[in-house]
């Protein structure tokens, strides 16, 4: 009798204690998850990247970037001056001049540029999503994504069972999408990190060998951001299922959460460039710079 007893305290105390790690999930990531996920021109203004890029030449990375790029003229019209002793093919310096230049007006208009694309790329999930609302009369988000859950996989203290199959099922979401938080964490630094690099990127295309790195960029940079429309689809999905106790709803939502977790690399297949999932995004930061190898 001790020994059933100390069975079903056991049993009660990880129900609990699960219980009140997902409810503690529930009240505090989702918006957050918003939050990092659906990424709009918001994350130019209200941060100090444009100081970091200089509002003006004189300071930050385009000084660094025009300076560099002063190096290069030199370096060409050093070439240049040798050519004429070395009889060597050089690119033509009328080309280059032309060339030089209207490279060095749009990198200094990177952070516009940059802007501009976030801002298209927010627009078509905003008008996905809009959609959604507009067909289902629901927000599609992940706060609201989490009040639906609930409504069919309860987390109360008295009726949560971890060993039942809607208690392994909300601990594949929970924490499906907690490592969504972490990987879309990262997704967001390495967005901001494209920004800060963008005038090297561009500076890159004023040189035939070294334009490789402008390509690579820019499909990073915009398969980064594809993934909240691609997203905002299968929220579209999730929200148009038929929350009831049958099994087969469930079974979508794990569906639904799985592909969140896989939707930078499905993205990554189609644009190309890294992935920003936690297991294999550091190798891919890593492939990035071999690129032109």
């Amino acid at each position: 009798m001790q020994d059933v007893n100390i069975s079903e305290l056991i049993f009660e105390t990880i129900n609990s204690l699960f219980s009140n790690l997902f409810s503690s999930i529930d009240n505090n990531l989702y918006s957050v998850l918003d939050d990092i996920t659906f990424i709009s021109s918001d994350i130019l203004t209200n941060s100090p990247l444009e100081q970091f890029l200089g509002s003006e030449t004189q300071n930050g990375i385009l000084f660094i970037c025009n300076t560099l790029l002063l190096g290069i003229l030199l370096y060409f019209a050093g070439s240049n001056f040798i050519s004429f002793y070395t009889s060597t093919n050089v690119q033509k310096p009328l080309s280059f001049f032309f060339r030089i230049i209207f490279f060095l007006i749009l990198m200094n208009c990177c952070f516009f540029f940059c802007e501009q694309i976030i801002s298209f790329v927010s627009f078509l999930s905003s008008a996905i999503r809009n959609l959604g609302e507009n067909l289902l009369n629901k927000s599609i988000c992940f706060s609201t994504l989490i009040e639906q859950l609930n409504s069919v996989i309860s987390v109360g203290k008295d009726n949560f069972n971890l060993f039942s199959l809607d208690g392994l099922i909300k601990g594949f979401i929970s924490f499906g999408l907690l490592q969504l938080l972490f990987t879309y964490s990262l997704r967001y630094v390495l967005i901001k990190i494209w920004i800060l690099i963008s005038p090297f990127a561009i500076m890159s295309l004023v040189l035939n060998s070294t334009s490789w790195f402008f390509r690579i960029w820019f499909r990073s940079f915009l398969a980064f951001l594809l993934v909240q429309v691609f997203i905002s689809f299968v929220l579209l999905i999730a929200f148009s299922v038929d929350y009831t106790d049958d099994l087969f709803p469930k079974l979508i939502i794990v569906g639904c959460i799985y592909a969140f977790i896989k939707a930078n690399n499905i993205v990554k297949e189609w644009m190309g460039g890294i992935s920003s999932e936690i297991s294999n995004g550091f190798y891919g930061i890593k492939s990035f710079f071999k690129g032109g190898s």
